[in-house]
């Protein structure tokens, strides 16, 4: 039980906080509401800020459940994974949970047709480019050693690579 505290505790603080609370309030600030869009554009944007939304919710689920089961930890930098983890989405991109929250802020923003969760989504997008490779990644190779600086080599930070990395520990 206490595990899925951590795990729960993580997530509301973390990507819940990011992707649905600061939403939520910079809609309610801007008396923003889910409309339809009129004409053929604002349907079209509202239509890819659905799949944005879905494909990084599954991106981010998909990601938290590596964490869980391989690398025996949480997502907070308080709490890492114990186990470096390079399967499942990782083998496509080292963040797979940054980049799914960041998909689910562009997708927010195109579904609301909002400027405001827009520049939210960019600032989240270039909070993370910085903290990164400035504090997580030193950190990471520390911990993990030659192992993540060959993972670096081959899987890019945020933006997925096209055919998945096979490491050395592939099954």
């Amino acid at each position: 039980m206490t595990g899925v505290l951590r795990h729960l505790f993580a997530v509301v603080v973390l990507p819940f906080t990011m992707a649905i609370v600061i939403p939520i309030w910079l809609a309610r600030r801007s008396d923003i509401r889910l409309a339809t869009g009129r004409g053929v554009l604002e349907l079209g944007s509202q239509v890819i800020g659905l799949i944005l939304l879905f494909v990084g919710l599954l991106l981010f689920v998909a990601s938290l459940r590596r964490f869980v089961t391989q690398g025996r930890g949480t997502l907070a930098p308080w709490d890492p994974p114990r186990r470096l983890v390079v399967h499942g989405p990782y083998r496509y991109v080292r963040n797979p949970m940054i980049s799914g929250v960041v998909m689910v802020l562009f997708g927010e923003s195109l579904l609301l047709r909002s400027p405001g969760h827009l520049l939210w989504a960019v600032t989240f997008f270039g909070i993370n480019a910085v903290y990164i490779p400035l504090l997580e990644e030193p950190l990471l190779e520390r911990r993990f050693g030659a192992v993540y600086r060959e993972y670096c080599r081959h899987v890019p930070r945020l933006l997925p690579r096209l055919r998945p990395w096979a490491s050395p520990d592939s099954p």
